[in-house]
């Protein structure tokens, strides 16, 4: 809808997922359960975690981003949407709902409270997205969006990875469908990735910030909280949001994986 210019706007809050709102990656729980009922296999996990190490050693590079979303998307190829969602309800159940920050928590909360709208955006899969909005109670999520047909996945993206610049042009449009006016709106994320989100709003805060997001945040003047309580939770914070820095990185988490794979061939 749009916008009646004599009436003020809705003021909306948007939140990053992966160590904003949960700590870690979200993603890479579904990614483990996945993993565990044949997804996927030993081939795949890695070069996951071959192109995770040139990530870490050399940053993002698209060609790489590319190769790795495809690999991704061509694991689903073929399973219904029904089956990755009931999959998600279960790792949400089990493990992700006692990796909430609290603090985050409240905060949503505090917004609900005050009449306006929740989005998190996040470059996760929209259906974990959206199921842990659903979960928390916030007005709805955008995530980055897998194609699928009757039910089934293509192996196809629709559109681009909600990541970077890709949040940014998200919330615009989604601010001028719904008449959320962004001078009155607020944004919280975590990574410098987050950072074009946290630009549209009037009222912008880092949360959990890796390193150099705490610099920038320092740089510009916004405030930064943190809801991790313990030092190791800071530690791990930053190796986990280089991990979901790229969407494949979210999803997979190849880094991490390849630990399971090592527990797999030795036993241990």
């Amino acid at each position: 809808m749009d916008a009646n210019p004599d009436e003020p706007g809705t003021v909306a809050a948007f939140f990053d997922i992966d160590n904003t709102i949960i700590r870690g990656a979200s993603a890479y729980h579904l990614a483990g359960e996945l993993y565990r009922r044949d997804f996927f296999g030993l081939r795949d996990i890695a070069f996951f975690a071959r192109h995770s190490v040139l990530y870490l050693l050399f940053g993002e590079d698209l060609r790489r981003i590319a190769a790795t979303r495809a690999r991704a998307l061509r694991i689903v190829r073929g399973r219904t949407v029904a089956e990755v969602v009931s999959i998600g309800e279960e790792v949400y159940d089990q493990v992700l709902a006692n990796r909430i920050f609290p603090g985050a928590r409240a905060l949503i909360d505090e917004h609900l409270a005050a009449g306006h709208e929740v989005w998190f955006v996040s470059a996760t899969p929209v259906e974990v997205a959206d199921l842990i909005a659903g979960r928390l109670g916030a007005t709805g999520a955008l995530g980055t969006i897998a194609e699928h047909e009757d039910g089934v996945y293509t192996g196809e993206l629709r559109g681009n990875m909600l990541h970077g610049e890709g949040k940014k042009a998200t919330v615009l449009r989604l601010a001028e469908e719904r008449g959320i006016d962004l001078a009155r709106s607020h944004a919280y994320g975590d990574s410098v990735n987050d950072i074009p989100l946290l630009t549209v709003v009037g009222s912008a805060c880092a949360i959990n910030p890796e390193p150099r997001m705490r610099l920038y945040a320092a740089e510009v003047g916004w405030p930064v909280r943190d809801f991790r309580r313990r030092r190791r939770d800071v530690k791990r914070g930053v190796r986990t949001g280089v991990r979901s820095a790229g969407w494949a990185g979210a999803v997979w988490a190849a880094s991490a994986v390849v630990r399971g794979l090592r527990r797999r061939l030795t036993g241990r």
